[in-house]
Parts: structure tokens; sequence; C-alpha cells
């Protein structure tokens, strides 16, 4: 390291505060990765990258701090004030430490070309971090909501069937899956960028049914694969890591495999007899409690499941249904929405 001499004695004061900043800025996102989206290939990058910063946080840099003579201590911004939300946080921290890694970068260049090289190397990385981080937050408040969901309505064909879906969601479902095999693709693609939409204003998970490039063109959370779908690793390739996949199972074989790919959440069933897939025969209560012993992933009981027998399904062990027929055909969705939410809460 070039000496920095006395006359450039603010310069290294600037240089001790930018780095202090830029590796609290890390260490905030590092903590993040850590604790909250639990990405350890994240976490081993920014602590790398701050301890290679320490190693370039020299005596002189150290000995230039003066908190009597800097004239921004203590200055805030309204926009502070702004940040309610943990990935505002996280982004502001972002802001911080590319914004001091950048001022490194150019003070640094001509009397610690060594520190200027790592700033600049580590701000690169981070602009690429920050997109997978960002992904990861989205993927993190999708699953979130996805534990939270107590029903997944599934839409059927019929007459103003937005409406319907508008009523439940104002009951409160808060989980819908679009499946329509009867249209042509126009049609279907319409009606799923109107639901996407009606279901982000409810704040409500929106889910295809088997059509990835459906679920891309709609901006939706996610998507809902059978059995003779493709597989995970292909539709995680498509789809990206931000984004749900749900698998239908039937047995516990295809539950385990469900859950060694990487879904975020599986469909179980037929639990009763249904008019959906009626090829499919029933698997019973017995079945039902032996999937809420096995699994990990949140799942959805389906497969019949109504008013009626709500309490026995509940009590063989599901927390989650997926229904369609009780909801989409009742005589008045809301109540029957809000009678079904009471059962599960």
């Amino acid at each position: 390291m070039s000496d920095v001499s006395n006359s450039h004695s603010g310069v290294a004061q600037l240089i001790d505060a930018n780095l202090d900043r830029a590796r609290e800025g890390l260490r905030v996102i590092e903590d993040w990765c850590r604790f909250v989206i639990k990405k350890k290939d994240l976490v081993i990058a920014l602590k790398n990258w701050r301890q290679e910063l320490g190693c370039h946080h020299h005596e002189i840099y150290k000995q230039a701090r003066s908190t009597s003579t800097d004239q921004g201590l203590g200055l805030r911004h309204p926009a502070q004030e702004t940040r309610n939300f943990p990935q505002g946080v996280i982004a502001a921290n972002f802001g911080r430490a590319q914004e001091a890694l950048r001022v490194l970068e150019e003070f640094a260049r001509a009397t610690d070309p060594k520190l200027a090289e790592s700033a600049s190397k580590i701000r690169y990385g981070l602009y690429e971090l920050e997109i997978t981080v960002l992904k990861a937050n989205i993927y993190n408040f999708r699953h979130e909501k996805l534990l939270n969901c107590k029903i997944c309505l599934i839409t059927s064909p019929k007459a103003d069937f937005s409406k319907t879906i508008i009523l439940a969601l104002e009951a409160g479902v808060d989980m819908v899956q679009y499946r329509c095999k009867e249209s042509n693709d126009m049609q279907r693609l319409a009606e799923a960028k109107e639901l996407s939409s009606i279901c982000k204003s409810f704040g409500a998970l929106f889910i295809i049914n088997d059509r990835i490039d459906i679920a891309l063109a709609s901006e939706a959370d996610g998507v809902h694969l059978g059995q003779d779908d493709l597989p995970t690793k292909t539709a995680r390739k498509l789809l990206g890591n931000e984004r749900l996949i749900g698998r239908s199972t039937h047995s516990i074989k295809q539950l385990k495999n469900a859950q060694e790919e990487g879904c975020d959440y599986l469909g179980v069933g037929p639990v009763h007899s249904t008019k959906t897939k009626p090829e499919l025969k029933p698997l019973g209560l017995n079945y039902v409690s032996e999937v809420s012993k096995t699994t990990h992933l949140p799942w959805f009981a389906i497969g019949g499941v109504n008013a009626s027998n709500l309490n026995s399904v509940r009590a063989a062990g599901a927390k989650k249904i997926a229904i369609s027929n009780a909801i989409m055909n009742a005589k008045d969705p809301s109540l029957a929405s809000l009678e079904l939410l009471k059962e599960l809460s």
C-alpha cells in the first residue's frame, strides 16, 4: 500500500468510513441470507468479501478516523423512515455497500490499488448477488403465504367464474389454482391474466394447472403439475427459483419422489371419489393420516372434500384442502368459503 500523506488525511478518513460502511452493509445482507432465506453459498460469498475488505482496513485509515469532524454524522433522510419491511432494509444495504465500494474504488486507485481492485471486484459481484437475493426474497414471500394457506380453490368453467373467485377471495380464500382444459390457449391466457390480477389485488397466491408457459405469461406465483407432466427439475429450470411448484400425488411413493425432487407443496388424493377424476380410486382417510406422518412439505387434501366431510378429513391430519365444486358451484360462494374456513381455523 502506498502511504497516504498528511495532506490527504481527509482521503484516509473517507476510506476508513467507506470500509466500515461497506462491511456493515455486507453483514446485514449476510445475516439475511443466513437466517431468513437460508442460502449457505451466499453466506460464504458475503463473509469472504467482508474478510477481504477487513484485510485492507489498515491502521493508517483507522488512525484518520475523527467523528468530531465528520459533517455527515447523525444526518438522516426521510427515505430511511419508509423502510418498514425487511426487504426494504436489505435493498437499502445493497445500495449502501455498492455506493461505499464505488467510493473506495475511486479514491484508493492512486494510493492503495489493491484495495481499489478488491472494491471493484466485490462491487460487481454484489450486483449479481443482489439479483439472486431478490429472487430468493420473492420465493420466501410466496412460501410464507403458502404455509399460511388453508384453501386452494381450483377453478372450473362456468359463466362469470371470475365473480365466484372474487367472492371466495373476499371471504378469505388465499390461493387460487386456474384449471381449464376446454378452451383454446388465447382464452386460457386471457382468463389467467385476469385471475392473476385479481389475486394480486387480494394478496392471494395464483397457481396455473399444468401449463408453465401460461404461468410465466400471466405472472403467476407458480404451477401445479400432475404425475404425467414435466419433471420437477425441468419445470424448475423453466420457471426459475422464485416460483412455487406443486405436484399431485396418489401414493406414498409418488409423495416421497415429489419431496426429493424439490417440490414446494403437494396435492394428496383423491380422498373421496370425485367427478373431476373419476378414474382415480379414492384413497380414504387412513391414507390422509399416513401422509400427515410422512411429509414435511405443505400439502392439500383433495378429492370430494366438502363441508359435510371436512371434519373427518381434518381429524385424519389434513390442515389444508384443495377444493372446487363446493365453492365454484355453491349457491352462495362467499358463505360456502366462510364455512369451510371456519372449520379449518
